[in-house]
C-alpha cells in the first residue's frame, strides 16, 4: 500500500470514528476531515500525475534570408518576389516576436513540446530555439525537422524539451523513430511528420503527428480534394501506428495529432477521411480507429485560430486517439484546450491575429503571425 493510500485510509477511519462517537457533530467532523483528505490529495497527486504542455503554431512564413546559401537555386527563383527585403534584421525581428509568445505560454514556463509549420529549414528553427532558450534558460529544447518537397519550401517541425521527452529509437539499428509521410499531390505539398516520443519520467510512448494540409487557395471547394487526400493519409497512418505498436495495451497507443489542417473540425476531409469526431463514444466503440477532435469544445465560442474576411475559422486543431480518450497512459487535463490570444497578438474590432507579414507585401514589425497558436495539457498517468 502506498503512503498516500495509507494516509487516505487513516483519514477515512477517523471520519467513521467521529460519526460513531459524536453523533450530532457528524457534519462538523466530516468537513474537517474532508479538508484533511483534500490536503493529502493535493500533496501526493503531484507525484501521481505529471502534466505536459503542448503547443501548435503556424508561424507564418518563417523563411531564411533572401539569397540564402541554404536554399536551392530553383527555390530561390520561386520565392524571389516574396523575399524582397527579407534581410537578416527582419528575420531576427520576426524570431524575436515569435519567441516572446512561445516563452509566455504555460504560465511563462514555455511549452514542453511545440509543433510548428511554415518554417523553411532547420537553420531558422535553430535560431528560434536559441532565442526562446535565452528567455527560458531552464529548458533544454531540441528539434525534429523534416525537409520536405513543398513547392514553397516550407516544412513542419517539432521543438521538444529533452529533459522531459526523448525520441524513441529502433532497438536494432538505433535509428530515430521519425517518419515523413508523403501526401500525393500534383504540385508538391508538406509531408505529415510523425515522431514517436517517450517520456523521461516513465518511458511511456506518445506519438505526435504534425500536419500542414494543402491550402484553400483557388477556392475552398475547388481545393478540397487535396485535403481529402491528406485526411485519408492521416487516417491510414493512424491505423498503421496502432498495428505496429500492437503491444500497447490492446491497440491503445497514445497519439496526439496537431496541425493547420486548412479545414474546420466539421469538414469532410476531417470527419470522413481522417475519421475525426466530436463524439467520445464513437471513438471508444469504433471498429476503425477514430480521433477525438478537442476543438469541438471551442466551437461555440465564436473565435478562431485563423480569420478570413474577419470570419473566425478553426483551422488549427488537436486530435487524440482512443488511447488518450480511454485515459490509459495519458489524459487531457480538463479545460486545458485553448486558443492563445494574448492582448498584444490581437487587433481590430474583430480581434483578428496581428500578422507580421513581410516587406514584399505589408510588414508590421509589432506583429507575430496570421494564425493564433493553440495549446493543450496532457497528464501522464502513473
Amino acid at each position: 500500500m502506498s503512503n498516500f493510500q495509507s494516509r487516505f485510509n487513516y483519514v477515512g477511519i477517523s471520519i467513521s470514528s467521529n460519526i460513531e462517537l459524536y453523533g450530532v457533530g457528524i457534519a462538523e467532523n466530516c468537513v474537517i476531515n474532508a479538508l484533511e483528505i483534500n490536503s493529502y490529495i493535493d500533496q501526493y497527486c503531484i507525484d501521481v500525475m505529471n502534466a505536459n504542455n503542448f503547443m501548435w503554431w503556424n508561424v507564418e512564413n518563417l523563411f531564411d534570408i533572401v539569397n540564402s546559401p541554404r536554399r536551392t537555386e530553383k527555390l530561390e527563383r520561386t520565392l524571389r518576389n516574396e523575399l524582397k527585403g527579407w534581410t537578416q534584421d527582419i528575420l531576427d525581428l520576426k524570431i524575436n516576436q515569435l519567441s516572446k509568445i512561445i516563452s509566455k505560454i504555460n504560465q511563462s514556463q514555455g511549452p514542453d513540446i511545440v509543433g510548428v509549420c511554415e518554417i523553411e529549414n532547420s537553420h531558422v528553427l535553430e535560431l528560434l530555439v536559441s532565442k526562446v532558450q535565452q528567455q527560458l534558460p531552464s529548458r533544454n529544447y531540441k528539434i525534429v525537422h523534416a525537409d520536405t518537397r513543398d513547392k514553397r519550401g516550407i516544412d513542419v517541425a517539432f521543438i521538444y524539451d529533452k529533459s522531459k521527452f526523448e525520441v524513441e529509437k529502433d532497438t536494432g539499428s538505433g535509428a530515430d523513430f521519425v517518419f515523413s509521410h508523403f501526401i500525393m499531390k500534383r504540385k508538391a505539398t508538406r509531408d505529415i511528420l510523425q515522431v514517436n516520443f517517450k517520456t523521461k519520467s516513465t518511458g511511456k510512448r506518445l506519438v505526435l503527428i504534425g500536419n500542414h494540409w494543402p491550402s484553400r487557395s483557388g477556392g475552398q471547394y475547388e481545393s478540397e480534394p487535396y485535403r481529402v487526400v491528406a485526411g485519408e493519409t492521416l487516417g491510414y497512418f493512424h491505423e498503421r501506428i496502432l498495428d505496429v505498436n500492437e503491444n500497447d495495451d490492446s491497440h491503445n497507443t497514445a497519439i496526439l495529432a496537431m496541425g493547420d489542417f486548412n479545414d474546420e473540425p466539421f469538414s469532410r476531409s476531417i470527419t470522413d477521411y481522417a475519421l475525426s469526431t466530436g463524439s467520445l463514444l464513437k471513438v471508444k466503440l469504433a471498429q476503425n480507429p477514430r480521433f477525438y477532435n478537442l476543438m469541438w469544445s471551442l466551437m461555440t465560442n465564436s473565435v478562431g485560430s485563423f480569420y478570413f474576411n474577419n470570419t473566425p475559422n478553426l483551422l488549427d486543431q488537436f486530435m487524440i486517439s482512443k488511447g488518450i480518450v480511454a485515459k490509459k497512459d495519458f489524459q487531457v487535463k480538463n479545460n486545458s484546450t485553448e486558443i492563445i490570444r494574448f492582448p498584444e497578438m490581437v487587433q481590430g474590432k474583430y480581434e483578428v491575429p496581428l500578422k507580421f507579414g513581410r516587406p514584399s507585401e505589408k510588414l508590421n514589425k509589432k506583429g507575430f503571425s496570421d494564425h493564433f497558436p493553440i495549446a493543450v495539457t496532457l497528464e501522464e498517468n502513473s
